[in-house]
């Protein structure tokens, strides 16, 4: 993928907040990243970091109220989709941006046939009739994994295993060859074997059909073997970013380092436990006036408690959100 080319998805300056009876919630804070065409886009980090609201911000499909997507701007084929009506957002879902949800089974409508739930979206985007429609669901099917694809389009999900529904809800996002798909935790709730299957059915898909793929975990090995990029964040906002490779030979932001110290590694000699990260997340009721890893990181010092840190670039197509320079040990 050239270095030049054009991003099928621009996002700059996102922020998201809840407004509950306790008071605001700053789930998304100032985040910025772009998606190049035929690109795999690994966003990490844990649970309550903002991956999933970041995404689902982009779509509008966050409940509103409470949520409100106060400001920024998400370009798409050169359209702002914070701008677009609730049915041009319609329109967008499926045909242009695709979404595989964390948890098929709350996903796909149990009182649906699997097929019904393809053929709809062919039919309300792409215009097809019944017969033309039908059989593209089939080669949908076909194309992720499912054996005697005719017969199943008639089946229930609840009579597909947990594999074949992640599979199938694969197969509903890629049906009307969007230009990006988001995949949220797509893997998390299969056994690792199936996870295997599912990771290997993606790097195929993307390399047949050349889309853009945003793929949001929190592990980090996935990562490693799929992706061309990595987005790092924390109490809602990116705090590094860049080349699979870079990343991981050299993180620079200390929440990385410690995320991957938390990744058992079999080469090393055996410990009793496993590593954690020390203290909890941030609480999210104010907008960020300092670093939000603060409190958890061996390296924070005065400047830490009174600023948030900017991104600045440390390299090509890498920065950070850090004061401290990993490479000098000192302060920048």
């Amino acid at each position: 993928m050239p270095d030049g080319a054009v991003p099928v998805l621009d996002v700059k300056n996102l922020k998201t907040v809840f407004h509950t009876r306790a008071g605001d919630i700053h789930a998304v804070n100032s985040v910025s990243f772009s998606l190049k065409p035929g690109e795999l886009l690994g966003v990490v980090g844990e649970s309550g970091s903002g991956k999933s609201v970041t995404m689902m911000s982009l779509l509008g499909l966050l409940p509103s109220p409470p949520a409100e997507v106060r400001e920024g701007e998400v370009m798409l084929a050169g359209r702002d989709l914070l701008k677009a009506t609730p049915e041009g957002l319609r329109r967008v879902r499926g045909r242009e941006v695709g979404f595989v949800f964390q948890d098929p089974m709350t996903s796909l409508n149990p009182v649906f046939t699997v097929g019904f739930q393809i053929i709809e979206p062919l039919r309300k985007h792409m215009g097809m009739d019944r017969k033309r429609a039908r059989a593209r669901a089939t080669e949908l099917l076909e194309l992720v994994g499912i054996p005697d694809a005719e017969r199943r389009l008639k089946d229930f999900p609840h009579q597909f295993s947990g594999g074949m529904r992640q599979r199938v809800m694969i197969a509903i996002a890629l049906a009307c060859d969007p230009k990006v798909l988001i995949a949220d935790e797509p893997t998390t709730a299969l056994d690792v074997t199936i996870q295997a299957q599912i990771i290997e059915l993606v790097k195929e898909l993307r390399q047949r059909l050349g889309m853009a793929i945003i793929w949001i975990t929190h592990d980090l090995g996935v990562i490693a073997g799929i992706a061309d990029r990595v987005m790092v964040m924390y109490g809602g906002q990116v705090v590094e970013h860049g080349p699979v490779r870079e990343i991981f030979a050299d993180p620079a932001h200390p929440y990385t380092r410690a995320l991957l110290r938390t990744v058992p590694k079999l080469r090393e000699p055996r410990e009793d436990k496993l590593r954690v990260i020390e203290g909890q997340p941030p609480m999210l009721g104010a907008h960020p006036a300092a670093c939000p890893f603060r409190a958890r990181c061996d390296h924070a010092f005065d400047r830490c408690h009174r600023q948030n840190p900017p991104r600045r670039d440390i390299g090509k197509n890498h920065d950070t959100a850090c004061f401290w320079d990993h490479r000098t040990g000192q302060p920048v």
